[in-house]
């Protein structure tokens, strides 16, 4: 029986945030050209480009055969579903884009820190509250660059122990009884109102600064 630990799903975080910000060659651009790309086609407004990102993005997440596709091009530290890697990788790509396009610096662990946050979608605020980061309130970029490395570990612990309780029970992730599940949800296309709450989390703390 194959178990998922919470280390090894920091490490598929890991993985998954370089091929992200990297892109995949053929398949997808760097969040670099990603981020051009839309700020070009809305003449510079990073609202009006973040908001047009989630939007295709969260049908892009509803295609089950462009995720299975995608899904068999990624080389993971540890195997999980393909369609499982796909939808994380599409979703987290889209959050760092949203991050690069606020002016974000995406190679800054701070950052890297806030984009798995924001993956966790409606358990986002209070992963950072239990980190002792105060939410509601607008935040200067020089205010998370100044974000302790204890507290980046806390919220990264926490993030990875709810991204794999989600699918399993007491923080263990069993994929041989969640791909049927998986086969189920993502095959007939994913929770696309999951993806745009993620999608909101990451227009909230890196267009409006607001976590």
């Amino acid at each position: 029986m194959e178990l998922l630990n919470e280390n090894q799903m920091q490490e598929i975080l890991d993985t998954l945030y370089g091929k992200a910000l990297d892109g995949i060659p053929l398949v997808s651009k760097s969040i670099d050209e990603l981020a051009y790309d839309y700020l070009s086609k809305n003449h510079h407004n990073a609202s009006s480009a973040a908001k047009s990102l989630i939007n295709y993005q969260t049908l892009k997440c509803g295609t089950s055969g462009f995720l299975t596709g995608l899904g068999g091009l990624i080389t993971l530290p540890v195997a999980i579903p393909a369609n499982v890697s796909s939808v994380l990788y599409v979703q987290m790509r889209m959050i760092a884009t949203i991050a690069q396009m606020g002016g974000f610096d995406t190679h800054a662990d701070q950052v890297q820190s806030l984009v798995y946050v924001c993956l966790t979608g409606s358990a986002a605020a209070d992963i950072m509250k239990k980190s002792g980061i105060k939410v509601g309130e607008r935040v200067a970029l020089n205010a998370i660059k100044s974000i302790p490395g204890k507290t980046l570990t806390q919220i990264n612990q926490k993030v990875g122990m709810r991204l794999f309780t989600k699918f399993g029970e007491k923080g263990v992730v069993n994929l041989g009884k969640t791909i049927p599940i998986v086969g189920g949800v993502i095959g007939g296309g994913v929770d696309i109102a999951s993806t745009r709450i993620i999608g909101g989390n990451a227009y909230r703390m890196f267009i409006d600064k607001l976590f």
